[in-house]
């Protein structure tokens, strides 16, 4: 995913910073609905590129 950070995430206010990280959904679908997600977000690589975090 890419994206621009313009607003407040987590008290941390907009840095304008330019946003790239990566993520996994897993979708178990039964009788044509969704029956269970599974997700998974690099969030560390996010928090480090809107400075929350130091790298």
């Amino acid at each position: 995913m890419t994206g621009t950070h313009r607003g407040d995430m987590a008290g941390v206010p907009a840095s304008g910073n330019s946003v790239e990280f990566c993520g996994t959904d897993i979708i178990r679908v039964e009788d044509g609905k969704v029956a269970e997600h599974w997700g998974s977000t690099d969030t560390l690589s996010l928090m480090q590129q809107i400075g929350a975090i130091p790298q």
